[in-house]
């Protein structure tokens, strides 16, 4: 599949009011940077907090932003009064990931009427210069008919955690 083409406004206004309901992306610190059709790019600055024991990027942190940006890069190209969900991903850690910032770049590979495939590449970058640090595959499922659910809807008051 080809992708990177520019989007309609309404569309990436969608994608991102969807991105800006992800806590954990904020929780994160992650940004997103590009979204053009099929293809999704999102940023990490490095913080300690995000750090394992070697001072690299947790594999966690890298994970979470590229299931993020295929998931993103699908939900690009599906129907309005949808939302998508990740079915399964699988990650290859192919370099310490280390640099200023994370770049995960999500890619449409196949797109069906449900389930969508998508590439993942994550890039260590320090300045201009990037690695490789991470691939991987992901299949995501288009929600039909079944928008995000916004901010204090996603709990039920059975399920806060506060013991009432």
């Amino acid at each position: 599949m080809t992708g990177g083409d520019p989007l309609s406004d309404d569309i990436v206004s969608r994608v991102r009011g969807s991105f800006a309901r992800q806590g954990l992306m904020a929780l994160l610190g992650a940004t997103l940077s590009q979204v053009r059709r099929g293809e999704v790019t999102i940023t990490l600055p490095f913080r300690q907090e995000l750090s394992q024991q070697h001072g690299y990027f947790h594999a966690g942190a890298t994970s979470a932003i590229a299931d993020s940006a295929g998931g993103y890069a699908a939900f690009t190209l599906f129907p309005e009064n949808s939302s998508v969900l990740t079915v399964e991903f699988k990650m290859n850690l192919t370099a310490p990931a280390r640099g200023d910032r994370l770049e995960a770049i999500g890619r449409v590979v196949s797109s069906g009427r449900t389930l969508t495939v998508c590439r993942l590449d994550v890039f260590g970058c320090v300045g201009s210069e990037r690695t490789l640090v991470a691939i991987g595959q992901q299949t995501v499922m288009c929600m039909h008919g079944r928008p995000d659910q916004h901010p204090g809807t996603t709990r039920r008051s059975d399920e806060t955690g506060s013991g009432d």
